[in-house]
């Protein structure tokens, strides 16, 4: 019995469930292959980097979805997906962002559609589709915080958590809302062990006319994908990386820095035990290996009694 790779759902002899499909296109019936194997998407991030400004760990492909042919297909400009294929060096990157995706939409945190979608070597790429393109290649307005920071990708590691907040107070239309997400995003990194959440990985976008954080992207356990990590969180947060306690998150970042009271904090928590009742299973559900589910249930289980005083 296959599982679906977009949804975790049962689909039988097939790739993909229905449902997956139809949250690609409402017309999509099947999804071909990614025509081209993990090495040669490899290859084709490097040759386009240039073009498509490739930074990071994670080699990066703008495709579209050609539903007439049923497939992603590359393209150097226009794409309104991202695919990222599987690394040489850091075992199952794509399980383990489409993974840590779904259990941030389960704790009510806005996401973008993703899945994976097989290459023609059979192995397992990570799509997401681009929340800055609108119908007809129009682009919404979108600044990451390196950017409105005056940060470089160089320097984007070297800011603080409270700065992050004193940006989101001076430019978002309703602030407050805006830093309740802030704090509810920062509780689910550090309980998924997303140790990498620098400056070009929070945005503020237009929406209507209003300003605020945009969906979550590139959230993925780093603690179990890259071995040796040392820190708990990417930017500074009561001047520190490591040893974050409670005290930091609740009573410093949130009441003092964020201004947020009972009622929201309280809500924050909430919103994550209820996810968190599901993401046992989800994660049981996920394509990681065998060994890494156990090690991601454990993180989370271990992160989320010290936290919530909650079991996964």
């Amino acid at each position: 019995m296959n599982r679906c790779p977009i949804t975790y759902e049962e689909c039988g002899k097939k790739k993909y469930s229905k449902k997956g499909l139809k949250l690609l296109s409402p017309s999509l019936l099947e999804l071909k292959d990614f025509p081209y194997s993990a090495k040669e998407q490899i290859d084709e991030a490097i040759a386009r980097a240039e073009k498509m400004s490739i930074q990071g760990i994670q080699p990066k492909l703008s495709v579209r979805l050609n539903v007439r042919e049923q497939t992603f297909e590359m393209v150097d400009a226009g794409g309104n997906y991202i695919i990222k294929p599987q690394h040489e060096r850091y075992i199952n990157l794509p399980q383990n962002e489409d993974l840590t995706m779904k259990l941030a939409k389960t704790a009510g945190i806005e996401v973008p559609l993703h899945g994976m979608v097989y290459s023609k070597d059979r192995s397992l790429s990570y799509f997401v589709k681009r929340f800055d393109r609108l119908s007809k290649n129009r682009k919404v307005a979108q600044e990451d915080f390196a950017q409105l920071a005056g940060m470089s990708r160089q320097t984007k590691y070297n800011y603080s958590m409270e700065k992050l907040a004193g940006i989101i107070e001076s430019r978002c239309t309703f602030p407050a809302i805006e830093k309740i997400k802030l704090f509810k995003l920062v509780l689910f990194n550090y309980l998924v062990g997303n140790e990498d959440m620098h400056l070009k990985n929070y945005s503020l976008i237009s929406v209507e006319g209003k300003i605020q954080l945009s969906p979550a992207y590139d959230l993925i356990n780093t603690t179990i994908a890259i071995k040796g990590a040392s820190e708990e969180i990417a930017l500074t947060l009561a001047g520190k990386k490591k040893n974050i306690g409670k005290k930091d998150l609740f009573e410093y970042f949130a009441r003092q820095r964020l201004e947020l009271n009972d009622i929201s904090i309280n809500g924050v928590v909430n919103d994550l035990r209820a996810g968190m009742e599901k993401w046992r299973e989800i994660i049981k559900s996920s394509f990681l290996s065998s060994g890494q589910k156990e090690q991601y249930l454990s993180l989370c289980r271990k992160r989320s009694l010290f936290l919530l005083n909650f079991s996964t």
